[in-house]
């Protein structure tokens, strides 16, 4: 039975704090001077690494034996990259009535996801829930973790099926083609091998890179992760000179996770994380790579640049206390990229 739909009360920052923001640092008592004979076997002092991104409460898989219409519900946020691959798939393979969605309420405090009602998102019609946490509580009672989205909802199951991050994407790919509207191989089976090692590469360099940046400890932990990001860049620039995808004539689940990198970053990881040697729109083939999927109604449609600024800029309080948005950049997307004639 379906519980009327609840919403959130208004973003809360002084009540509920700025979900995500670093704790204060414990600094320990210092340590006694040891005796002027003694000589220290520590390592010198090196910057530490960003904490890493949380892994998945309920890293399940989707498969084709568990998929059927209307069983599961997607809850996603549109500023989201993670969310927003699922979504563009979700539209090229014509799944919108076979998977519903919930779109999440891009601003959060300390409770994290809510659902509220506005442009381009609104309440959770099938659960009736005001904060996303409550599926995870309603998933596992104990749940006192990192909410999280996208999650795919089990309405036969009456819980979460999945809110891996990492998969969720290649799951609704691969494993509802019996009711897809349109015949789209994401990712096909003779790729799959080098389609998965570039998956890893766009995650730990490209997609992870701009936050690594932004979270940053030292200027010298700065300077390292920016450089070693546009390498990435780099590589991908040329690997996209000749190639109209990255896997020749062939667009794959890799084309869609290096897009929502692409779509977010002159927007907001240039300024917000100071990812900034270079823009996308300073890459020629990049440029036009990203305005060439973009323009495809599946990439422009869950494309939203406000709900994107919105989300980092005014949520992101420890980096922008502000929480001023800026305006820009302009940029046209809506320019023809010209590389129909690029085949790889």
């Amino acid at each position: 039975m379906t519980t009327a739909p609840r919403a959130a009360s208004p973003v809360d920052f002084e009540t509920h704090g700025a979900y995500g923001a670093p704790k204060p640092a414990v600094v320990p008592p210092p340590a006694p001077t040891p005796p002027p004979t003694a000589t220290s076997t520590q390592p010198p002092a090196s910057d530490a690494k960003p904490a890493g991104r949380p892994g998945p409460a309920f890293p399940h898989r989707v498969t084709a034996a568990d998929a059927e219409p209307g069983r599961y519900h997607f809850y996603a946020a549109k500023p989201c990259p993670f969310c927003q691959r699922s979504m563009i798939i979700r539209e090229l393979k014509g799944l919108q009535d076979v998977i519903s969605v919930s779109v999440l309420d891009p601003m959060r405090d300390g409770r994290g996801w809510a659902f509220r009602e506005g442009p381009g998102h609104g309440l959770d019609e099938v659960n009736g829930f005001a904060l996303l946490r409550e599926a995870y509580e309603a998933s596992d009672p104990a749940f006192a973790g990192h909410v999280s989205a996208p999650v795919l909802w089990d309405r036969k199951d009456n819980r979460i099926a999945t809110n891996d991050f990492r998969t969720l994407d290649i799951d609704i790919a691969t494993s509802f083609d019996r009711w897809a509207r349109n015949d789209v191989d994401l990712y096909p089976e003779p790729l799959r091998p080098e389609i998965d090692e570039l998956n890893e590469f766009l995650f730990e360099r490209i997609h992870n890179g701009p936050y690594r940046c932004g979270f940053a400890p030292s200027q010298d932990a700065y300077e390292r992760e920016a450089r070693a990001l546009f390498e990435a860049l780099d590589e991908m620039e040329q690997r996209l000179a000749t190639s109209r995808y990255l896997f020749g004539a062939q667009l794959t689940v890799s084309d869609i996770r290096l897009f929502v990198t692409l779509a977010r970053f002159d927007a907001v990881y240039v300024a917000h994380f100071k990812a900034n040697l270079r823009r996308i729109t300073d890459y020629p083939n990049l440029w036009a790579y990203a305005r060439d999927l973009y323009q495809r109604p599946a990439f422009g449609s869950t494309t939203d640049f406000d709900q994107i600024k919105q989300r980092y800029f005014r949520t992101h309080t420890w980096i922008n206390p502000s929480q001023l948005v800026p305006l820009g950049p302009e940029v046209d997307w809506s320019e023809l990229g010209d590389r129909a004639h690029l085949v790889g």
